[in-house]
Parts: structure tokens; sequence; C-alpha cells
């Protein structure tokens, strides 16, 4: 199906799926009304594209899910749902104690009524969709203020959702960007609020091999969890309430426990977030130059603090765990993005193509009366986003980092809300309306914050503010007068010593009695937020010019690239319902070096047997091993039960708990990651290095069955074991 590409040929490397062509594409995530187009009958596919999608029909796209970030897939009548065990993550740790740590001990319901709340979950399918492309650029065609173009997209796409919501209340519409500037779409989903905890392996499954594992092949983690959506006795969406039912899906998948073998086809439905491969070099200069660098060595900075905050302290370490998680999962997403756009040179490739485009315009009259300055203008563009990147890189994480200045700036626009009230009784009135309104929103920050993790991460990025100078330089440090890094980070921690934003329970019971007393209240960290504030407005206000420019400038970009490569493009990846297709393969990351595209239950206890606490596992797991208890789950090929499979399909972030499924459609594992080489995905895709990671179905079984006895899974799912 694929051809080998060579490193340094990008209009190889990153061609995006053709719509007219005769071959089959070497990469793509493609939307669903491109699915005939795909080549999916000639690469493998063994039932009819409409079974997948079918207008009007009912398809396997119907048991797909959105699950928060992530995807699922509905695998029963009666609303279970699979997905990855770091996708229910934050849920299991909210519903976690040192009591009862079901992150540590995993979490096994017998029943529906010892089913849990999964709190902050919520799960979106996908309805319908629609194009709406000419609404929204009939609206700015006569347009040229950059800012006033963006502002009147955004509010076009806001409009045609809520017109959508107006005919059909059940459903949750937006409109999905899928080329910047040039195409737009109107997707239609129904929403479920009430998910459950259903069956959530121990963590020395679910993460067996940790931070170290992470984006890496070979692995043998666990990554599954099984959820139910619920919903009101009427069918209809609901809170969580122990009176709603389980939900029953239009479709849900069919479970192979054969699974699959190396170079079978395979296919991927999900939710892939967002992919960068039709910007120019100068993008992806940016990205090796500015943001990665700087995210993950600041997110690298911020988990060495949190680790050491929970260290002596389980409820601590609990609280911290899914922002530990995240940050590191990006981190090392982040340095193996940074690694792969070195090792292939991709920005000055990148270069040497749009340096190839520009001649192309330039020997076309037409083409050079329309886009003649086209590739000077990205350029300008970009000057400006290099010229003040390191500010911007210190405002976009200010907030994520010093949890209470989020707490402060919650606080400040509350105020700024009362004192819109013309008089006392009035701002009382409106306080006394919202006030628990605003305690709800301030909760979840109140449930991950850590005063010490917060003045060690404070102290570090003023002290950074310090270095930024020039057109970088911030203006509040000249404003206070820094003269140190010490004087700037002895300022915040003063501030986030002495502010009552610290102790929920004080704030709550002390400054919140009142509308009066609420406002009567400041400090300096509320002081110094309204001043990073009116700081930022200006800064802001230029970025959105900024966006509007590149609005314009990326649909020309793609354009005239479609007729300078003579096809059309499959858009970036952008949270909307994808396919993507391959086989069961392995690859050559190094020379003399091939990965197998199989782990196996032998290799997991071989790394356990390192000491390494991140590779511990259940004693079960070996106990069966050893008495060959394998049950209908065992593979003669490679004599064990099957693990974790590689594969050369086109995923990226977002496609977490997609569904694997077999030429038949029948599901035969989750997808749960990318290979290190791979992370490079995000900006072009190579079929030599471009590799995912997903749990094999036989895995997760026998760990339900055999580990965890968890019968009633294996019941619901109709598996005989």
């Amino acid at each position: 199906m694929f051809k080998i590409l060579k490193v340094g040929v990008l209009s190889a490397i990153l061609a995006a799926g053709v719509f007219n062509y005769s071959a089959i594409p070497d990469e793509g995530m493609f939307p669903l009304s491109e699915l005939s187009k795909a080549g999916l009958k000639k690469a493998g596919l063994k039932i009819s594209e409409k079974d997948i999608y079918n207008p009007g029909s009912i398809g396997l796209v119907d048991a797909l899910v959105q699950v928060s970030g992530c995807s699922g897939s509905f695998v029963s009548a009666n609303g279970l749902i699979i997905t990855n065990h770091h996708c229910a993550f934050s849920a299991v740790q909210l519903a976690s104690s040192p009591e009862h740590n079901y992150l540590e001990n995993g979490f096994v319901a017998n029943s529906h009524e010892q089913e849990i709340e999964a709190k902050g979950l919520t799960i979106r399918i996908t309805d319908s969709y629609e194009d709406v492309s000419k609404e929204i650029l009939d609206a700015v065609s006569n347009i040229t203020d950059p800012v006033q173009r963006i502002d009147i997209i955004n509010k076009k796409r806001v409009e045609l959702a809520k017109q959508a919501e107006s005919k059909d209340p059940s459903i949750k519409a937006e409109v999905s960007e899928m080329f910047i500037g040039k195409s737009y779409v109107l997707f239609r989903y129904k929403t479920i609020e009430d998910v459950r905890l259903v069956y959530i392996p121990r963590q020395d499954i679910g993460e067996f091999g940790g931070e170290t594992d992470n984006w890496v092949w070979p692995r043998h983690t666990g990554d599954f969890s099984f959820l139910r959506a619920y919903v009101g006795k009427d069918g209809k969406s609901a809170k969580y309430s122990k009176d709603n039912v389980p939900y029953q899906p239009k479709k849900h998948l069919k479970i192979n426990p054969k699974g699959v073998s190396e170079n079978d086809f395979v296919f991927i439905l999900g939710y892939p977030g967002r992919t960068f491969r039709h910007r120019p070099s100068q993008y992806l200069e940016y990205q090796q130059q500015f943001l990665l660098p700087y995210t993950s060595n600041l997110y690298d900075f911020q988990n060495q603090q949190m680790m050491l905050a929970g260290k002596d302290d389980k409820a601590t370490e609990l609280e911290l765990a899914t922002r530990i998680k995240r940050n590191a999962n990006t981190m090392k997403n982040y340095r193996g993005k940074l690694k792969g756009l070195r090792n292939i040179d991709l920005v000055n490739t990148k270069k040497k193509e749009d340096a190839e485009l520009t001649e192309f315009i330039n020997k076309n009259a037409e083409l050079k009366a329309q886009y003649g300055t086209l590739m000077q203008d990205i350029d300008k563009h970009y000057q400006l986003v290099f010229q003040d990147a390191e500010k911007e890189m210190w405002y976009n994480q200010i907030y994520g980092g010093i949890r209470l200045l989020q707490a402060a700036r919650m606080a400040n626009s509350f105020k700024e809300a009362l004192m819109q009230q013309g008089t006392a009784n009035n701002r009382q009135e409106m306080f006394a309306k919202n006030v628990e309104n605003f305690k709800k929103q301030m909760d979840p920050f109140y449930e991950a914050y850590n005063l010490n993790v917060d003045k060690s991460i404070a102290s570090y990025m003023f002290a950074q503010a310090t270095q930024l100078k020039d057109g970088n330089a911030l203006p509040f440090v000249a404003n206070h007068r820094f003269e140190s890094a010490d004087a700037a980070s002895g300022f915040i921690n003063k501030a986030l010593d002495e502010t009552a934003l610290k102790n929920k329970e004080q704030f709550y019971s002390q400054v919140l009695k009142d509308a009066k007393t609420f406002l009567a209240y400041s400090d300096e960290l509320m002081k110094f937020q309204e001043e990073l504030n009116k700081e930022m407005k200006p800064f802001a206000e230029e970025q959105k010019r900024r966006e509007g420019n590149l609005n314009k400038l990326m649909a020309d970009y793609v354009a005239v690239k479609e007729k300078f490569q003579s096809k059309n493009f499959i858009p970036d990846a952008n949270s909307t319902l994808r396919l993507t297709f391959g086989n069961i393969k392995g690859y050559s990351p190094v020379d003399a070096t091939y990965m197998e595209p199989f782990t196996t239950v032998r290799g997991l206890i071989e790394k356990g047997n390192s000491g390494d606490p991140e590779f511990r596992y259940p004693a079960a797991i070996k106990e069966n091993w050893l008495s060959k208890n394998f049950g209908n789950y065992f593979k003669k090929e490679i004599n064990d039960v099957p693990v974790n499979i590689l594969y050369n399909m086109d995923t990226t972030g977002g496609n977490s708990g997609s569904p694997i499924m077999n030429a038949y459609g029948e599901l035969i594992g989750v997808n749960f990651d990318r290979a290190y080489d791979a992370t490079i995905n995000d900006f072009a895709w190579n079929e030599a290095y471009s590799r995912s990671i997903g749990v094999d179905i036989r895995y997760v079984l026998w760990i339900a069955d055999k580990v965890d006895n968890a019968q009633f899974i294996i019941k619901e799912l109709g598996v005989r074991n």
C-alpha cells in the first residue's frame, strides 16, 4: 500500500492524500465526506465503505464518541465505552483518595449500581455536518482589515452554530475551520453529560513503563479503560443522577478476540486534534526555535516542583497527578518533535519548497497578478512573530503556570461584573444570584492547587521575565523597577503568601460573605493581575490583527499550492471525525535495528526484572503467564499473549482511545500513542518512521479475564472465554 519516501523530498513527505487520484495516498486523516476517494477497498477493506459511513443510515461512525479531548467507541448496546486509561485518568484521580486510591489500585464495578461518576468527562457524538464555507467567506469577501475579517469570521461561526441549535435544541453545534481562511464545516453533536467509571485497570497495568516508555516502542502498556454513558429516562442528556439509565447507542462495535497479524489491513476512526502540515517554512522555524523548546523546558521544571511537593504526601501526590501527567506527555512530545525536525532538516527542506512555489508563481502571469506578493507577505508576518516570540511564550504560559494568578483573574472578573451594577443593592442582588456559580467555577482550581509549587514556578517565571529585553521586555518589570531576578521573585512570592485566595475556606467564608465585603477586598496579587491584564491587552489586540492577516495569507497559500502540486489536500486535523488506514507493520528507527509489530507478556515481565519502579506489574500477570493460563487470547506466531501493536496509520493527539478495526470493521485494539520518531507527524508524515501504537484487544481481554476477574466485561462484550 505504501511506498518508502526518501527524507528530503518534501513534496513526497508532505503530500496530503489526493482527492482525484488513481494511486492510494501515503498519508491522510480523511474527513467522512472523502471516504469514497480514499482507496479503502484497494487497500484491503472487506466491507462496503457505506458500512462505515452512509448519510441517513447507521454505520460504524455511529459507534464513535469523543471523550473530552480523546476518542472512544461504544462496545455494547448498554452504552459501554472503551477508551484509554490516560483519557479517564483525570476522572479517576478526582474519584480517588488516600483511602480509595483507584489510580493505584484500579476499579472494577460488578453492577451498574457500583459504577462511579466520572467527574469532568463528557461524551460527544457526531450527529451530522454540512459545508458552510460560502456563508462565512461571503461575509468577508469585501473586508480588507485583518482584525475586522477575523472578527466577522468568528462571529459568523458562532451565529451559524446558534442557528443550528435553535432548530434542534437537542444538539450542540460547532463550526470548524478545515483550511485556514478557506473552508468551514458546521458539525452537529449530541452531548452526554452523565459518564461513569466502569472498569479501570490498576496503575501498574494502565501506566506500565511510566514516562520511561512514553512515546517509545517497544511498549507493554495496558492503556485501556471502560466507561458508560447514561441519560435520563426520557433518553435525553441529563446531569448525573442515580435515576438515569444507560444510553443505548445506534451502533456499537463488535469485538474480534482473534486480533490481527503482521501486514493485516487496519483502520481507525477518531477525533485527531491538530496537525500543521499546510504551513510555510517560517511556521516550522517558529516551532523549532521558540515554542517547542520553551514549553518543554518550562513543563520539565514545573513537574520537578510538583513531584517534590508530593514526594512525602500521598494526598498532594494524587491532587497533582493529572497535571504532572499532562505536562510530562506534552514535554516528551515536544522534545520528540524537536528531534524529528532536526533529524530530517524539515525547516530547510520546507524553505526549498517555498522557494520553488515562489518561482512557480512568478513564471505564471495570472498567478503573479493574484499572488505575486504572497510569499513576501508571509515572511513579513513571521518576522513580526519572531521579534516578540519570547514575550508571547511568557504571556501564554503565565496563567497556566501560576495557578493563584488564575484565581485572581477569576475574582477580578467577578468584581468587574458587580461594579457595573449601578447601586449597592443591585450589586448585592447580582452577588447573591451568582456567588454559588462563582464558587463552582473556582472549586476545580483548588482541587489541584499547592502553594509551594505555585511559589516555585512563580519564582522561575518572574526570574525569566527580568531577562527579556528590547521588543520582548515586559512592561511590569520596568514599572516595578525589578533590578534583579531575586527582586522579581520576592515580589510575586510575597503576593502569593499574603493573598486570601490561597485558602479556599478562608476566601469563601470571609471574603465572599457579601458584595460589600468582596468588593472591598484587594491584595497585591489581585492588583498585579489587573496590571498584567492591562499590559497584555494591546499585545492581545496585535495578536488578533496578525491572526486575521494570517487567515487570508494561508487561504491563498493553500490555493496556490494546490495549483503548484496539481492536487487538492486533505485538511489538517482539527478535532473533527476522521478515518485513517494502513497495516500492522514494524519499522527500522536506526541502522541495523528492526522493531517487530507485536510485544508480549514475556517482554513485559523482562522489563519488570530491571527493578525500575516504573516497570512494576501485578503478580497475577506472571503467575498466569508461568502457568500458561492464556485462555483464548494466545497468538501462536509469537507464542504468547500480544500486549501492544504497531502500525503505519496516520494519527495524532486526540486519536487516543480511537478504535483500531480490522478489514471487517471489528474492534481489534485501542490506539494510544505514537513512536518517538512519529511525534513529528503533526508537521510531516513519512512511511519510513511514522508509526502509531495501540493496545491489542487480546491483552485487554486477558487482563480483564485472568487478572482483574472482570467477568461482567467479558460477558457484556459478547466474548466467549
